[in-house]
């Protein structure tokens, strides 16, 4: 019984030391120090299980249309991705380089998620990044889905579609 007691006065102990830690403002939020691993390590985690978890839905479309894979380019262009995200033959924007933590390598992501969690990501954004959820401002599903057709198809384009998808109708 002493030993329980001990254990649940250090737990007192640890949570009032952590509270006091955290709410005292010694934890610098500056984006120029990166994360403790295990916060990083956690937020990693818990960012992948909630997309699996809330993520569903099947594309409405084929997403290996052309028409729609180019159409989605130039979403991904006009919206304003390719600032955070970089395109093939376009740089990403120097503001970029100083989000915490870094934006995802689409290139990478297109491999790894399929696309109902792309469409959620896109559509609903994710807290403790500079990722928008661009559902909020209005654009339409068939839009976001026509973004996740281009990011799956991000691997094999080349810098000239790129440009020739992405350039303002005439």
């Amino acid at each position: 019984m002493k030993l329980l007691a001990a254990i649940g006065a250090l737990t007192i102990v640890a949570a009032v030391a952590a509270a006091g830690y955290f709410f005292g403002g010694f934890y610098s939020v500056a984006a120029t120090e990166p994360h403790f691993d295990v916060v990083a390590w956690a937020l990693e985690r818990v960012r992948e299980a909630s997309i699996t978890r809330h993520s569903s839905g099947t594309p409405p479309v084929s997403l290996e249309d052309p028409a729609l894979v180019q159409t989605g380019a130039r979403a991904f262009a006009e919206r304003g991705c390719v600032n955070c995200h970089g395109a093939p033959g376009a740089a990403w924007a120097k503001f970029s380089e100083a989000l915490r933590p870094d934006p995802a390598d689409l290139v990478e992501v297109g491999k790894e998620h399929d696309p109902g969690q792309l469409f959620w990501v896109i559509k609903n954004g994710l807290k403790f990044t500079g990722m928008p959820g661009f559902g909020l401002i209005g654009v339409t599903d068939k839009e976001i889905w026509a973004i996740v057709a281009f990011v799956k198809k991000l691997p094999k384009v080349s810098e000239e579609d790129f440009k020739l998808w992405s350039a303002p109708p005439r």
